[in-house]
């Protein structure tokens, strides 16, 4: 048996379209450009960006689009590589100043205002066969140790519990439990606006991201 080398870690980025309110989202631009963005800038040794993704801003009506890239992910993965996948997903709060680390999701749909579908559930499971709205699922993702190197590196970041009940909190519910089906990870973080933490900023707080998540898998 030869030394080990790095653990494969994969990422598979997601942001959303516009929505009510939002007429340009944040994270559908970083969506589209970290590929190039990292590839200048590198990454780790054993750190592999995978697909980046965008995702229409819609909770039932979208569900196929997101199981589409969840299962995609897994299904290209190399099968003799026991490397870990992780499901990276990138939403806007339009109120925040700063990055938000989630570190859950709830069994709740309970929209504010319609999705871009059209959809606007109120107190509803995302999942019946799960229980309750008051049920939660956790990342195992080690969200206190991204939080610290994020916050050595200068970034305005925090840890959030509450990652809504729209249709951010409905995407990660979904994409916990399937990571949790396929014995790998997902994580969520909001960003603000590009009027509050400019573009550039952005795209290295979610390079540096990628590379805090790797370090810490």
């Amino acid at each position: 048996m030869g030394s080990e080398g790095p653990k494969a870690i994969t990422i598979h980025v997601t942001g959303f379209k516009k929505f009510l309110g939002v007429s340009e989202n944040p994270t559908e631009k970083i969506a589209n450009g970290l590929k190039s963005y990292v590839e200048k800038r590198g990454l780790p040794s054993g750190l592999c960006l995978g697909s980046c993704s965008v995702l229409d801003t819609a909770g039932e009506g979208a569900k196929s689009k997101l199981y589409e890239v969840l299962e995609s992910s897994v299904v290209s993965g190399d099968k003799n590589n026991n490397g870990t996948v992780v499901w990276l997903h990138l939403g806007v709060n339009s109120g925040a100043t700063k990055f938000a680390i989630e570190r859950q999701a709830v069994n709740e749909a309970h929209f504010r205002c319609p999705d871009e579908l059209g959809w606007q559930p109120q107190r509803l499971p995302i999942v019946v066969e799960d229980g309750g709205i008051s049920k939660a699922k956790e990342t195992s993702c080690s969200t206190e140790s991204i939080f610290q190197l994020l916050k050595k590196k200068g970034f305005e970041v925090v840890q959030s519990d509450d990652a809504g009940r729209f249709v951010c909190n409905y995407v990660y519910y979904h994409s916990l439990r399937f990571a949790e089906q396929k014995g790998h990870k997902s994580l969520f973080v909001h960003v603000p606006l590009f009027s509050k933490i400019d573009e550039d900023t952005q795209m290295q707080f979610v390079a540096s991201l990628l590379e805090a998540i790797a370090a810490t898998c």
